[in-house]
C-alpha cells in the first residue's frame, strides 16, 4: 500500500478547534489570553460565565488521506466482523465556545489488522474480501454532544503510524439507503494511539502476522507531537487483558462559522 499522498502533512486551513480530554465539555474554559496560552480544565461550578466567552485554541487540520470514500453509512458499529482489539470510541464534540454540538455527524475510517482499507484491499499485499464499507462509518452526536463508535484497534501500512481519520458534518441529512447527504464539513483530522499500548496490541494475532515494518508515533509524518490537540486519544482498557480492548476518548472543538 503506498502511502504517498499522505508523506508530507497537508494543512488544510486553521480552525477554532480545542482537543481535550480527561474533563467533560461543561468543564472546559479557556482565558481569553495572547495567542499560545493552554487551556484549563476549571471547577464547573465557576466555570458558566467564562465558558459563555471562551476562545478556544486555534490548531490545524491534518490531511484527509487518500483513502476516503463518499457515502459513509450512518452506524455506531462499523466492524463488520472484522478480527481485531475491540475499540469503543466516544468522541465528545464542542463548538469554539466550548458548547457542545448535538446531531453533529461524526464520520471515521481507517485500516484494519493487516493495514488494508476497504475499497483498497491489496494496497498492503494482502488478499481478502472487499465490500467497499468495512471500517468505514459515523454516527449522530447525542444530546451530550456525543459520539460512540464501536469498531477494531486498527492495524498499520507502510509509512504511516497507527491511526484513524476523522470528519465532523453538521446539517446532513440521513438518507434511506443508511447513508448521509449536504451538511457543512467542520472538521478533517486523524486521531492517535499511544505507542505504549500500540506495541502491545502489535504482538497479538491478527496484527502479529502484519509484516510490514510498523512506523511509531514520534517517527510519523503526521502526528507533531501535539498530543491531545494534535488527535491523541486517551486509551483505557476494557479488561485485565489488552485482547479485552480499550476505550478511547477525546473532545474535538470545532468552530461553526
Amino acid at each position: 500500500m503506498t502511502d504517498t499522498p499522505e508523506a508530507t502533512p497537508t494543512q488544510i486551513g486553521r480552525r477554532t478547534v480545542l482537543i481535550a480530554t480527561g474533563v467533560t465539555a461543561a468543564g472546559l474554559a479557556v482565558a481569553a489570553a495572547a495567542p499560545g496560552s493552554t487551556p484549563t480544565a476549571v471547577d464547573t461550578a465557576d466555570t458558566a460565565p467564562v465558558a459563555a466567552a471562551a476562545v478556544c485554541t486555534l490548531t490545524k487540520e491534518m490531511t484527509e488521506g487518500p483513502y476516503y470514500l463518499d457515502g459513509a453509512l450512518v452506524r455506531s458499529d462499523i466492524t463488520e466482523s472484522k478480527p481485531g482489539i475491540p475499540l469503543k470510541l466516544a468522541l465528545t464534540v464542542v463548538n469554539s465556545a466550548c458548547t457542545v454540538i448535538p446531531n453533529a455527524l461524526v464520520e471515521i475510517w481507517h485500516c484494519d489488522a493487516l493495514g488494508e482499507y476497504s475499497g483498497y484491499v491489496g494496497n498492503n499485499g494482502h488478499n481478502e474480501a472487499d465490500d467497499g464499507t468495512f471500517l468505514r462509518g459515523g454516527v449522530l452526536t447525542n444530546s451530550s454532544g456525543v459520539a460512540n463508535i464501536t469498531t477494531i484497534y486498527p492495524g498499520w501500512y507502510r509509512g504511516r503510524c497507527i491511526h484513524i481519520h476523522v470528519k465532523v458534518h453538521t446539517g446532513v441529512t440521513l438518507t434511506s439507503d443508511g447513508s448521509f447527504t449536504g451538511g457543512t464539513e467542520l472538521h478533517t483530522g486523524q486521531l492517535f494511539f499511544d505507542e505504549s499500548i500500540t506495541t502491545k496490541v502489535a504482538a497479538i494475532s491478527p496484527y502479529s502476522t502484519n509484516t510490514v515494518t510498523r512506523t511509531t508515533l514520534s517517527q510519523d509524518s503526521i502526528y507533531d507531537g501535539g498530543g491531545a490537540s494534535s488527535g491523541l486519544l486517551t486509551l483505557t482498557a476494557l479488561g485485565s487483558s489488552t485482547s479485552s480492548g480499550y476505550t478511547g476518548t477525546l473532545t474535538l472543538g470545532v468552530s461553526q462559522s
